[in-house]
């Protein structure tokens, strides 16, 4: 985020706080009695704690609770409340651009994606999750003892 305006931030799930999340905001000059450096000063970190009403940015009282965290960033973008600046909203998705494109993304994008091995197809009745996976791969073990199933690589 060094090389990012003021305002840039990113919203993650808190490690330290199950249920809560952090906010890292890009601001324009570093907090009081914090001498410039390398630009890492100049990004803030806040915590942003559930309540039962919703979110709100913990330790700030002046702040209201929010219903939603989509509802928190956008009233932060429109005023800064608490914060030291408004947030920046992306004109783009950043998880689009071309170096957050993944190998297997990009090789899709060119019409090849990967080979599967298809064993068998089976019916589960009612069962779903664990159970059902758990009955399949008996049936396929057994299937496949008797020589009554032959995999299939397949090309997507």
């Amino acid at each position: 985020m060094r090389d990012k305006p003021p305002g840039t931030f990113v919203v993650r799930d808190s490690n330290s706080f199950p249920g809560a999340f952090g906010l890292a905001l890009k601001v324009a000059t570093p907090p009081p009695g914090i001498h410039p450096g390398d630009g890492t000063e100049l990004v803030r970190h806040f915590l942003i704690e559930p309540s039962p009403k919703g979110v709100k940015l913990k330790g700030c009282n002046n702040e209201p609770v929010f219903g939603t965290l989509s509802a928190l960033v956008y009233q932060h973008s429109i005023t800064p409340l608490a914060l030291p600046t408004k947030l920046l909203l992306p004109d783009y998705d950043p998880a689009s651009t071309p170096e957050h494109i993944s190998a297997a993304q990009a090789l899709l994008q060119q019409g090849a994606a990967c080979n599967v091995t298809y064993v068998v197809s089976l019916d589960t009745e009612s069962l779903t999750g664990p159970e059902a996976v758990r009955r399949c791969i008996t049936e396929a073990f057994e299937l496949q003892r008797q020589k009554m199933v032959q995999p299939v690589s397949v090309h997507f």
